[in-house]
């Protein structure tokens, strides 16, 4: 059964969900007002260099200074250059969160008080976006994915995707892509190019090496800091990177984004073989195909599973904790089955947990404790095999004696609980409620629902006081084209004594 990628478009929000085997295995978030930054290219000043930490702060326009480490510094000596790939062997594909910014691992040549003085200015990238407290995360490497290459302008270097096994394709991919790229240039070669032919390879180089030209123009005229290039959309980004001959099936319901797919497709994959429908049906299209569930259950801290155990997920600022526990789940035949069937359950919920929700940096898993060495190898093996079908690269240890898997996960947009809910107020930041833009978004999702379904020429929406600020100000925009496509006019009343997530809709 091939995967479906669901996307709903608003004016306020974008939500896009990739459905394998019929649930939901990612889910991306952009909202109007939180564009993502990973991706972008700008022109900045360095104005703060750390020796101490062998790094510096560069203004690039930002609410916040970003974070350039030593090792994201490109220096243009040949001996800095061949210091980077000196032996180095890694041909690995980018995750598509990462768009090309991993590098092989290298001890810079020199400090960074030597690379970069305060004053100076930089072409850089954004790696990583922003996270909590800290500004994003740049280098000066800079990379520009297309559908089948990554490419790399700065770097000498040819990386073909460990997807592609077979070793003869790589040699064959490598040799076109050693022929035709430019000298002093690279790229990385992407899954999707396994199988394609000279004349696939060509069209994309031509289409990087020409935006690279256009945003080398626009460096020398720009203005100090100023954005010299945005990344696609979260749409165009996501179908780029995620539709593969697996994705057989899109569904959107704007007609905007469905053209603009079409066009996108057919300009840089004509050749695949898909089907895109759009979505014209009242009811929302998430509540269509049953998504609003799995993600209210992405934000709960127990999961359970289906024998009547379950998982605990708990999100700190330094690490994230996964315990499993057999709950109602006594077994038949002797404690240790009981245990280890229900680590091996808990194995792929928590695979899957961890790419819905989009968890990454440490990861500590407790499974129950398991007295037989070989258990602890069933469990280790499963859990390498559910993590393969995760994009971002993960590192994992061997169980302890304890029962502990330490594991990382590459982190580089926020998980889902960080970009949908803010800290609690109500128990002085311990623990997540959902934050008022979400509550307005589900307010709008709700009145649609109830104007479709009850007869009346006014809605009244009762809510907290701050959700009721934030509709009759930010997200007015959204009531608006709600009033306009159901012809009912909307009043909102603030209550104070509504919790934040409490609210209520009254038709007549």
């Amino acid at each position: 059964m091939g995967a479906e990628l669901v996307i709903n478009a608003a004016s306020h929000e974008t939500r896009i969900a990739l459905i394998e085997n019929g649930t939901i295995a990612e889910l991306y978030i952009e909202r109007s007002r939180e564009k993502g930054i990973v991706g972008n290219i700008y022109k900045g000043r360095v104005i703060r260099v750390l020796p101490g930490m062998q790094a510096a702060f560069v203004d690039i326009g930002l609410e916040k200074a970003a974070f350039l480490y030593v090792a994201d510094v490109f220096d243009a000596i040949e001996e800095y250059e061949s210091l980077l790939y000196a032996g180095s062997k890694k041909d690995d594909e980018p995750s598509e969160e990462q768009d090309g910014n991993d590098r092989p691992e290298f001890r810079p040549l020199h400090p960074i008080e030597d690379l970069l003085q305060e004053g100076q200015e930089l072409l850089v990238q954004i790696s990583k976006e922003p996270l909590g407290t800290k500004g994003a995360r740049i280098t000066s490497h800079i990379s520009l994915p297309g559908r089948h290459l990554v490419y790399m302008p700065t770097v000498d270097h040819i990386g073909i995707s460990r997807r592609i096994e077979d070793e003869f394709e790589r040699e064959r991919l490598r040799e076109i892509v050693g022929r035709l790229k430019k000298p002093g240039s690279g790229y990385i070669v992407r899954t999707v190019s396994e199988g394609k032919s000279e004349e696939d390879l060509i069209a994309d180089m031509q289409y990087l090496t020409t935006l690279w030209d256009e945003i080398s123009k626009r460096q020398a005229k720009a203005a100090v800091p100023s954005l010299l290039h945005s990344d696609l959309d979260v749409v165009q980004k996501v179908v780029r990177d995620i539709v593969t001959e697996q994705v057989d099936k899109i569904v959107v319901d704007s007609q905007v984004d469905y053209d603009r797919i079409v066009n996108f497709i057919s300009t840089f994959a004509s050749k695949m073989k898909y089907t895109i429908e759009l979505y014209e049906e009242e009811e929302p299209i998430f509540d269509h195909y049953g998504l609003e569930v799995e993600i209210s259950r992405a934000l709960g801290r127990k999961v359970w599973l289906k024998s009547g155990g379950y998982i605990i997920i708990e999100q700190t600022e330094a690490l994230s904790a996964v315990d499993v526990n057999t709950g109602r789940f006594v077994g038949k035949h002797n404690l240790e089955d009981t245990i280890l069937k229900t680590n091996l359950e808990a194995v792929k919920e928590i695979a899957y947990q961890l790419r819905l929700r989009n968890i990454g940096g440490i990861i500590i898993i407790d499974f129950i404790d398991m007295e037989k060495e070989v258990n602890r190898e069933k469990v280790y093996g499963a859990l390498e095999e559910a993590l393969k079908a995760d994009k971002s690269k993960t590192n994992i240890l061997k169980i302890s004696e304890l029962g502990l898997v330490e594991m990382t996960r590459k982190r580089v947009r926020e998980n889902i609980s960080r970009m949908m809910c803010e800290p609690c107020s109500y128990c002085e930041g311990r623990g997540y409620i959902k934050s008022k833009i979400t509550v307005c978004h589900e307010i709008f999702r709700e009145l649609r629902r109830e104007m479709l379904d009850v007869r009346g020429t006014k809605a009244t929406v009762t809510v907290h006081p701050q959700v009721a600020d934030l509709l009759y100000d930010e997200e007015r925009r959204g009531l608006e084209e709600l009033e306009k496509k159901f012809k009912k006019r909307i009043t909102v009343r603030a209550k104070p004594g509504f919790h934040q997530e409490q609210f209520e809709i009254t038709i007549n």
